[in-house]
């Protein structure tokens, strides 16, 4: 099975209705849920009752964390917002902080999951897991995560492993320009920590689902035309491995400017507000036309 999928759902409730508009009007029918926004509950009550796979979207870069501030010192300001950084968490061990940020890690990623686990328990669902700019495959990130699963005894039926197709891809190359240059730099970057977390937690993943990955080399521009394009092929590589196949677009575009004054982290400032996120919107919606007219 295909699933569209748009991460961010709940930051808003603007926003959040943006998304929903892609699965109503459009092609989408997956979801991940921000467990610290304040309008978690509101934007929960606006979930249709089906057509939507949800997924926890841990978050550790933008808004307040779900654990008291003194417990968590290391990954928050003395406000209890968020302020710790990618590279911090990417060199712990350098640095000397992997202990002290595992200890942290483990307390706000166990406090996110369970406030979202009553609804997966009351749909009678396990919980599937990413991250908010995939922040949860950085090393330390994922053991934390990892660890809390086992210690905790979560059911967890599904971990993102943005891992996107590079030999596809490149068969591809000529046919799905342009792209941001950095994006080249982010997917390669997590290739390299998804393999890196494969191997160190490979018999905790192997009972989990698997899906062939495509979004972040895209990201911000993933429009109708790369995705016709390359839907083929990626449907096929997904059979060949036996795996379910999860393409990320980014649809929920903040816009009012409210809800950008409470944004606090300037890295999501820009991305939240991009204009191409209605790129993506409208391939979704293009896409669910497409669908409803070959039925």
């Amino acid at each position: 099975m295909t699933e569209f999928h748009a991460d961010d759902y709940g930051l808003f409730p603007a926003q959040s209705r943006r998304i929903l508009e892609c699965c109503t009007g459009g092609a989408l029918n997956g979801t991940s849920l921000m467990p610290n926004s304040p309008w978690l509950e509101d934007c929960l009550a606006m979930l249709p009752e089906q057509g939507l796979a949800l997924t926890v979207h841990l978050n550790l870069m933008e808004g307040r964390a779900l654990t008291p501030k003194e417990e968590i010192p290391h990954l928050t300001d003395t406000e209890g917002v968020f302020r710790v950084s990618f590279a911090a968490l990417l060199f712990a061990r350098l640095t000397g902080r992997y202990p002290v940020y595992f200890r942290e890690l483990k307390k706000e990623l166990s406090a996110q999951i369970r406030v979202l686990l009553p609804l997966f328990r009351q749909r009678g669902e396990a919980l599937r897991l990413d991250g908010h700019a995939h922040w949860h495959m950085l090393p330390v990130v994922f053991d934390a995560l990892m660890e809390v699963i086992r210690e905790e005894e979560l059911p967890v039926a599904y971990i993102r492993i943005p891992r996107e197709p590079v030999a596809l891809l490149l068969r591809h190359f000529f046919s799905i320009l342009p792209f941001h240059p950095i994006n080249i730099v982010k997917s390669l970057l997590l290739h390299a920590l998804a393999g890196r977390n494969l191997r160190r937690h490979r018999e905790a993943l192997g009972g989990m689902e698997r899906k062939l990955f495509l979004g972040v080399l895209f990201s911000g521009r993933f429009d109708y035309g790369k995705i016709s394009r390359l839907l083929p092929a990626l449907e096929a590589e997904a059979d060949r491995r036996g795996w379910g196949l999860e393409l990320l677009l980014h649809p929920g575009a903040v816009y009012e400017e409210e809800d950008i004054r409470a944004l606090t982290n300037r890295s999501d400032h820009k991305f939240l507000t991009s204009p191409d996120r209605m790129l993506e919107a409208e391939a979704l919606r293009r896409l669910g036309r497409k669908e409803a007219s070959d039925a």
